[in-house]
């Protein structure tokens, strides 16, 4: 039995996951499209740090196009459940088909940070330390949503008839604030937890892995030492690997500084966070700027193409001080990716609680 609440309101092909190109000036012209919010009547389980009603609210906002300046842009518009939370390009197009500065990071196991939890380091430059701020971000940024006035974003939900219930059912009143939508998306984005991958059976002996999976995972843990920065085997079963940030020699001048650009100091020029490596088969493009198209050419660069820049993490020089050439043969690089490839979560990119509530008729 499923509760459907009809929706006559201005709702883009953006909310289930297509953009379409739209300017400020041109936002009245956008047609309305009859949509129904298709919720269960009895909610599901988030098994998080907060109620499911408030997870279920924070699912809605994630997915409306009308947290956007001109409704042509979800968060679920770039962060899309099918690609583990990420997007398939190399930048996202915001709300004026603008591209994003950078390549989207994946929503997985995502820390929540704060003064009990400690910084959580996200995004690529780590400027964000709690998750309830973070996710108000994209929402306010000039290219990605750009809903500048976050009071003005309040008001507009309050002009929304399926949130007024919504709300009620979170936090026990109709009222509408910054806070409780910053909540609301951080009970949603927090709950989206990957740990059902067949490397996560492994570890916990209850599956094996095949003769090439297990020299990928020799080459990855040993030869090669991959797991000097991703730590995979320390933190296996959806755990965050590793929230620091390093330089690995992508280029000598970097255009993007990362890092350096946050804290102003030179000796952090170029230094990006290490990424989960969940589900990583599924988040191509990869780096911060969507510079190598597969993970083939991921191993390129570690093979032969580290550049020597100032910053470069100690683990990726020589004892010569110069960037090493891990020279993986071809063989090496295919059982690497059969490893990796068992990172991959189907259960959480198939599982109907993360997906958009939305439908058009």
């Amino acid at each position: 039995m499923k509760t459907k609440l009809l929706i006559i309101a201005v709702v883009t092909t953006a909310v289930v996951g297509n953009f379409i190109s739209c300017k400020k000036e041109d936002s009245a012209s956008i047609k309305p499209t009859t949509a129904y919010l298709d919720l269960p009547a009895i909610a599901y389980n988030y098994s998080g740090q907060f109620p499911n009603e408030v997870a279920t609210l924070g699912r809605v906002l994630f997915y409306d196009a009308h947290l956007s300046v001109n409704n042509a842009v979800a968060c679920g518009s770039c962060h899309k459940q099918a690609l583990a939370f990420s997007d398939n390009v190399a930048f996202s197009r915001g709300f004026e088909n603008h591209l994003a500065l950078r390549n989207t990071l994946p929503i997985q196991n995502i820390p929540m940070g704060g003064p009990f939890f400690g910084p959580a380091n996200l995004f690529w430059d780590g400027r964000a330390q709690f998750l309830p701020a973070m996710v108000l971000m994209p929402i306010a940024n000039h290219i990605e949503m750009g809903m500048s006035d976050l009071n003005a974003l309040v008001e507009r939900l309050k002009g929304l008839p399926y949130y007024d219930n919504l709300f009620q059912e979170a936090y026990g009143s109709t009222e509408i604030t910054k806070d409780e939508v910053s909540t609301a998306l951080a009970a949603f984005t927090s709950s989206i937890f990957s740990n059902k991958t067949r490397f996560d059976r492994y570890m916990m002996g209850q599956a094996s892995l095949s003769a090439i999976e297990q020299q990928g995972k020799d080459l990855f843990s040993n030869k090669y030492n991959c797991n000097g920065c991703h730590h995979v085997e320390q933190s296996f079963f959806g755990y965050p690997t590793d929230s620091s940030f390093i330089n690995i020699g992508l280029d000598v001048n970097y255009s993007d500084n990362g890092v350096g650009l946050i804290t102003g100091n030179p000796a952090d020029n170029g230094k990006f966070r290490i990424p989960s490596l969940r589900n990583v088969a599924l988040t191509a493009p990869y780096m911060h700027d969507g510079r190598f198209a597969t993970l083939d050419e991921v191993l390129e660069h570690y093979s032969h193409g580290i550049a020597n820049h100032p910053n470069l993490d100690s683990r990726l020089k020589t004892p010569e001080n110069t960037p090493i050439a891990m020279n993986i043969s071809s063989q090496e690089k295919v059982a690497i990716v059969a490893f990796l490839n068992t990172f991959t979560d189907y259960s959480m990119i198939t599982d109907p609680k993360f997906s958009s509530p939305f439908k058009v008729r």
